[in-house]
């Protein structure tokens, strides 16, 4: 027993003491955590140039793009062919990827050798031997009935423009094929194919074997977003923000940027952790100082490496007792598959013994000992140096996510991750260590660069039967500029009939006339009270108006909410509580015994037969209140008040709130002669001649007629452009039928509009992954607002994915783009269908002065307006191209519906003083 003891002593004690020797000898392999922090900063910072369009073409780390803009969502289909040429074999597979929901991919694959004579000969040579191995294997397996999509693993360093094209910035691998560099492969593999003939494919995507990688992974991981190779080369790929790339046009999504993370250091930036041996490498190699990092990493190099460190300590007497073999001195004579070997758990030492014996060596104990960590330390080095790297993609990738915490999956393949028996656990370890922050699963690729391939491919496809199907849903909302044409010539026909007499009635733009004479002159003075209702809000205001030198308004208000029961209740209800918010706000400014004059926005549709006078045509914006339709307005305000009989109020006017921004716009700008209102609902003002407004008795000067233009199109005249969204979005309206150029262009009805479209290409499994939720079914769950914000230049799409999955819509990058899409395209609609209404306005407005250039303001209001961040520019763009001889400038409106209440009733007084 005491025999075992000292034997399992002295093995522990010899193993100890040579484990140090070796480790003196190579300390500067050994990297510590804070030297892999150190070299993850520098890889990030490397990155970071490689991104960057002025630092691009000096950056080591090419951060090439793939034109890969989406990773697999599981609805990709069909049979494809792959090409996978990066090594000494090159193989050819047939990928089936099948319906319904299955994912499953069924593949049958074929090698053939590449001989070293094409490998270093014409490259004409190299892709006719790809040629004819492809025109082979589609004999052998039947392949030749239908055009077969068909993705190229070209697993070398490529500038790409697009998917379907790759310019050889240099050969590796040992490859040097005359004629390729600077030249796109793609169309070199095109041309040998042609050149073979027999053959019905299409070449539709060039990718790394990385990306590959990455795809292939993704198909069963969707959180697959980056790919990593360790085999014969390495090499790193992820998924970077669009924004990010400044090589490639566009900012919205995603793209696979290939890495090229092997010629890292090429600049000098490793040269504190390069070593000796790893300069002897770079030296003896094909491409001195290039590809440095790949040839501290790479199974290329790695056997090689360790053969250099034991031939080294075998001459300074370490190993073998100083005797070197003729094989220990040949190059490549130790390979990396032998460091496999070497490693295994419990076969190693006796594999180091036999592989030592086959270089003619005749190793010791300790020798065999001291071999097998040179072996550990050199893919340790190799396993630590890939994981700093892969941190650094890693941490780039939660920033860009915004997130504290990082859930996500690595594809990874090569041999050397493949056959290491310690190498995929170093590596996993070392990365979780680096970036606690990351939860990270790392995901073995099965076949992923031929799959990977057809997966890449398979998504191409899928994506641009996608965009099809999308862009022809979407055709109906892109206006031409001769619909827009028409639009305003239409609209020009509806004002005219809504001015005269014999057509009024059957007009769908009611021309109502306000009563105002005028817009203010600055001089307008005193105190005043206003109303203004015209949402599910109500505000009560006191205004001060003060002329002179120090020309100024002063306004106190407070808002009361409208409840839906009112709202949708009895008119004698919704005035009762108006009045008791107006009695509230008196009580809260000390004013229940002081009478002033009171203006009253009220906008909704009203035929006025005075400025105090106002019939309710119809109701708008979700208000439904009986009894009221038909009715005084200002009446039923003051039978209210009688009710109430706590206060008196002298109502001097009632207004509608396009009216109200006019006025209050004009009281700045003088040419101010129109007022628009872009918001919940939509409307148009403007000073017309009084001798085209025949529904009102005078011939002299101008008066203020509200257009009521949300009707517009009630009469059929702009069928040809409502669309079955805006048909459905009026089906479940209030008011059937009715305010239908309003429901294409407000913001009551514009999230209405996308959700519509979003159930129906959810429907078409074009988003969502086909699941249309319960909250997409409910109406008004996708707000406005929504698309004021997704919409935003400064919304990364993290953002985007982050409202949606507030409406319980759980989606992907790609789904966040097509929302964005649908969002833009339903308010550039409104947008153009606003500036098409204004257009006819201006220009009539011209011609009723017989001017060849007219210039005019027009003062605006509403929320759209205002927070969309397009819909204003996108506005005045139509205007300008419709209306090419107005010279138009908007004002934005502040209170204006509040402050114009008071403005008009002054003008309505000193109106009344003059006569």
């Amino acid at each position: 027993m005491l025999a075992v003891h000292l034997l399992s002593f002295y093995f522990s004690k010899l193993q100890e003491d040579q484990i140090k020797k070796v480790d003196r000898f190579l300390y500067a392999m050994r990297l510590s955590d804070e030297q892999l922090q150190d070299i993850s900063a520098r890889f990030r910072a490397e990155m970071e140039k490689g991104l960057s369009a002025e630092s691009n073409e000096t950056a080591t780390v090419k951060m090439l793009p793939t034109h890969v803009l989406s990773t697999p969502d599981g609805s990709e289909k069909g049979d494809f062919l792959a090409l996978d040429l990066g090594g000494s074999k090159f193989k050819v597979l047939q990928v089936k990827v099948s319906e319904d929901g299955k994912r499953k991919v069924e593949m049958n694959s074929l090698t053939y050798p590449i001989p070293a004579e094409v490998v270093n000969g014409r490259g004409t040579d190299l892709f006719s031997h790809v040629a004819e191995s492809l025109k082979d294997f589609m004999e052998k397996n039947h392949i030749n009935n239908k055009k077969t999509p068909l993705g190229f693993t070209f697993s070398f360093p490529c500038r790409q423009s697009k998917l379907d094209e790759g310019v050889l910035l240099s050969w590796s691998k040992n490859y040097k094929a005359r004629g390729v560099q600077g030249m796109d492969v793609v169309e070199n593999l095109r041309q040998a194919i042609n050149r073979t003939g027999g053959m019905n494919v299409d070449v539709l995507a060039l990718v790394n074997d990385t990306v590959g990688t990455m795809m292939s992974c993704g198909y069963d991981e969707q959180r697959c977003e980056v790919g990593v190779i360790v085999g014969t080369g390495t090499n790193a790929c992820y998924m970077e923000e669009l924004r990010h790339i400044d090589l490639v046009e566009g900012d919205e999504g995603r793209m696979c940027v290939n890495t090229e993370w092997g010629a890292f250091g090429d600049d000098g930036v490793l040269d504190d952790f390069i070593t000796d041996f790893d300069r002897e490498i770079d030296a003896a190699s094909s491409n001195p100082g290039k590809q440095l990092f790949e040839k501290m990493v790479s199974g290329l190099y790695m056997g090689e490496l360790v053969r250099i460190i034991l031939l080294k300590m075998t001459k300074k007497g370490l190993l073998f007792e100083g005797q070197a073999s003729d094989a220990l001195r040949t190059k490549g004579k130790f390979q990396t598959k032998h460091i496999a070997l070497i490693e295994k758990y419990k076969e190693g030492l006796k594999n180091t013994k036999e592989i030592l014996v086959d270089l003619d060596l005749s190793p010791s104990e300790e020798d065999c000992i001291a071999v097998q960590h040179v072996c550990t330390i050199v893919s340790f080095r190799s396993a630590n140096l890939c994981a700093a790297a892969l941190a650094a993609i890693l941490t780039r990738i939660r920033h860009n996510h915004k997130r504290k915490t990082l859930r996500t999956t690595v594809g990874m393949d090569g041999t050397v991750y493949r056959t290491h028996p310690q190498y995929p656990k170093r590596l996993h370890k070392v990365v979780r260590r680096l970036v606690p922050d990351c939860h990270v699963r790392f995901v073995l690729s099965e076949s992923g660069s031929g799959k990977g391939a057809a997966m890449v491919t398979a998504v191409a496809q899928r994506l641009v039967i996608q965009h099809s199907q999308i862009s022809e849903t979407l055709a109906a909302f892109k206006l031409s500029l001769e619909q827009l044409q028409e639009v305003r010539d239409k609209m020009k026909t509806e004002m005219e009939r809504g001015l005269r007499k014999d057509t009024h009635s059957t007009a769908s733009v009611k021309m109502l006339p306000t009563y105002v004479y005028s817009v203010p002159d600055g001089t307008e003075t005193g105190k005043y009270l206003a109303l203004d209702l015209g949402g599910t809000n109500f505000r009560v205001l006191v205004v001060k108006l003060r002329t002179g030198l120090r020309k100024s308004v002063r306004m106190y208000n407070k808002i009361y909410a409208i409840p839906l029961e009112i709202m949708q209740g009895t008119g004698e209800e919704l005035f009762d509580h108006i009045v008791q918010c107006i009695s509230d706000f008196l009580d809260y400014m000390g004013m229940k015994n002081t009478c002033l004059p009171l203006g009253f926005t009220f906008s909704f549709p009203c035929r006025q037969i005075g400025i105090d006078k106002g019939r309710l045509v119809c109701w708008t914006k979700g208000f439904k209140a009986t009894d009221c339709e038909g009715n005084d307005v200002v009446d039923m305000l003051r039978e209210a008040i009688k009710r109430r009989n706590e206060f008196n109020l002298d109502i001097v006017a009632v207004m509608n709130d396009t009216v109200g921004t006019m006025m209050t716009c004009a009281y700045e700008d003088h040419e101010c002669e129109i007022g628009l209102i872009a918001g919940t609902g939509s409307n148009v003002c403007y000073m017309e001649d009084m001798r085209n407004i025949e529904t009102v008795e005078g011939d002299n000067g101008q008066m203020c007629v509200n257009t009521e233009w949300g009707g517009f199109g009630e009469n059929g005249c702009i069928d040809d452009i409502w669309t079955k969204f805006d048909k459905e979005v009026d089906e479940e309206s209030l008011n059937v039928g009715k305010q239908r150029f309003e429901k294409m262009m407000s913001g009551m009805y514009l999230g209405e509009i996308v959700r519509h479209i979003l159930i129906d290409l959810t429907r078409h499994g074009l988003l969502f992954r086909g699941h249309i939720t319960d909250l997409l079914k409910t109406r008004g769950i996708f707000e406005t607002k929504f698309l004021s914000q997704i919409e935003s230049d400064r919304l990364a799409l993290l953002q985007v994915r982050s409202i949606l999955r507030r409406l319980g819509l759980d989606s992907t990058c790609d789904d966040s783009i097509i929302v964005k899409e649908v969002c833009g395209t339903v308010s550039q609609r409104a947008a153009q269908l606003c500036g098409a209404g204004m257009a006819a306005v201006v220009d009539k407005i011209r011609e009723n002065r017989g001017l060849d250039h007219l210039d005019i303001s027009v003062g605006v209001d509403g929320t759209l307006y205002k927070l969309h961040p397009h819909f204003s520019r996108i506005l005045r763009k139509t205007v300008r191209d419709l209306a090419p001889r107005c010279d138009v400038t908007f004002v934005l409106s502040e209170d204006g519906s509040g402050k114009g209440a008071a403005l008009i009733t002054t003008v309505a007084q000193q109106r009344y003083s003059q006569m």
